[in-house]
């Protein structure tokens, strides 16, 4: 990669595109969401060059390739499931101290 907004062929990008514009939009959706296009944004490694913006297609870890516009160069992975449940968060350390009075006790 030669700066911030270049990318060079096999660069890791993420490219974004229109699904399904405004009016292709199924029935029954809230007004403001049916207003929208419904975009996907993917990542891949670039199969030319391209500034954010320019249109360029890459191919995916699993060999699809997808073509859209050059959204972000080096993206990373942003998601999150949140904070973990409170009732959930002590099971991995109950289950271990049962799994072992289970075996000292078997083992009798």
């Amino acid at each position: 990669m030669t700066d911030l907004i270049r990318c060079s062929v096999g660069d890791w990008v993420e490219v974004q595109y229109v699904l399904l514009s405004a009016e292709d939009r199924a029935s029954g959706i809230p007004e403001d969401t049916a207003a929208q296009p419904l975009r996907a944004w993917v990542k891949g490694f670039a199969l030319g060059s391209a500034m954010i913006g320019d249109e360029l297609s890459v191919e995916t870890m699993s060999g699809r390739v997808v073509r859209g516009h050059l959204s972000e160069i080096e993206p990373g992975y942003t998601h999150t499931f949140g904070s973990p449940p409170a009732e959930i968060v002590g099971i991995g350390r109950d289950l271990r101290t049962r799994l072992s009075a289970y075996r000292a006790k078997a083992g009798e």
